[in-house]
């Protein structure tokens, strides 16, 4: 019943470390340094690993039932950690990038035989919008048009930005916009479609296409053939949307890329409160009659609740209520994760 956490001293691992423990369930924390470790384990067990291999060969070791993997830079790591953890051991990331999430799912066969679970996007990114387009289409037959809307809002801690965020933004603005069209994922320019979106209880969001996991969830919880995914987090201002693509191609240089990565790792963040006091997923569903619905998911901080989420799915994972083979959250374990996870429909 082990549950590791990958990443254990960073905000969102010790976030899953307390929301696990205060559930009894036995936890260890994972990582290279082991004093830090053990002053935050709090009795827990440790086990130190310095790296991506050194860590998938204690899970095929030492067989915990879950390892939940924080670490981030998912398109380089996570293949090898979650297919350490076959046979029979259960997988999660927070992945919530087109770099890894589609490759997640190429890996469903090998889940599926070997009777595991492994669950990408198991945060705010990815469930807030997924959970409601599967809402909206319960009972419905496949639709036509998806658009869905991912607008966080969370309070940010002092500190170094640190290389697992750096890498995931610069890799959005390298990858370029994208959304599916006739039932293909094409490209579209980063930061198209922007719009103010009017919140229910009346306050207003800003958002623009990115490329996101929310995109292929959609896409994977609907069958329709057109989707677009924005985000709150896309560029506002329409001066800086402009040099987007360009900026996109220079950072798709290996050498720029991981240049850009060092520096934007090492800058110091200031403390902020969250915008907004309440996060939001909303998806509009179109069918080809030209009936639509329309729903949101209401979350507090968008860090909270992907803490909130990730703990619940691997509480679930432990317990042996996911489904094998390789899903999104609401794939693996149904809709009512966002709910348990603090996240109320507004339909």
């Amino acid at each position: 019943m082990e549950i590791w956490i990958l990443g254990a001293l960073g905000r969102t691992g010790r976030g899953i470390t307390a929301a696990l423990a205060a559930r009894g369930l036995p936890v260890v924390l994972v990582g290279r340094d082991r004093a830090r470790l053990e002053q935050a384990a709090g009795g827990a067990r440790v086990v130190v690993a310095d790296g991506v291999e050194a860590m998938a060969a204690e899970i095929r070791r030492q067989r915990p039932a879950v390892v939940v993997n924080t670490i981030g830079e998912y398109a380089g790591s996570a293949a090898t950690i979650a297919r350490a953890c076959l046979p029979g051991g259960h997988y999660v990331d927070l992945a919530a990038d087109l770099g890894w999430i589609p490759r997640l799912f190429d890996l469903h066969d090998e889940a599926l035989a070997g009777g595991s679970t492994f669950v990408t996007g198991a945060g705010f990114g990815v469930l807030a919008t997924e959970a409601v387009v599967v809402k909206l289409c319960e009972g419905r037959p496949t639709p036509s048009a998806v658009r869905v809307d991912a607008l966080a809002s969370y309070a940010s801690e002092a500190g170094r930005v640190g290389a697992a965020l750096a890498a995931s933004i610069v890799d959005v603005l390298a990858t370029g916009g994208r959304k599916y069209r006739n039932g293909r994922l094409v490209p579209s320019r980063l930061g198209a479609d922007p719009q103010t979106l009017v919140l229910p209880g009346g306050e207003t969001a800003k958002s623009a296409v990115v490329p996101s996991g929310e995109l292929v969830a959609a896409q994977r919880a609907s069958g329709a053939p057109s989707v677009v995914a924005t985000s709150a987090l896309a560029p506002a201002s329409p001066a800086v949307r402009a040099v987007l693509p360009l900026l996109g191609r220079v950072l798709s240089v290996p050498g720029v890329r991981r240049f850009a990565v060092r520096r934007l790792a090492g800058i110091e963040a200031k403390a902020a409160p969250r915008p907004r006091e309440h996060s939001w997923g909303h998806a509009v569903v179109t069918w080809p009659d030209g009936s639509t619905r329309e729903g949101w998911l209401r979350a507090g901080d968008a860090m909270e609740f992907t803490t909130a989420v990730a703990a619940e799915v691997a509480a679930r994972l432990a317990r042996g209520e996911g489904k094998p083979g390789a899903h999104t959250p609401a794939s693996a374990l149904g809709v009512d994760v966002a709910e348990a996870a603090g996240g109320t429909f507004v339909l």
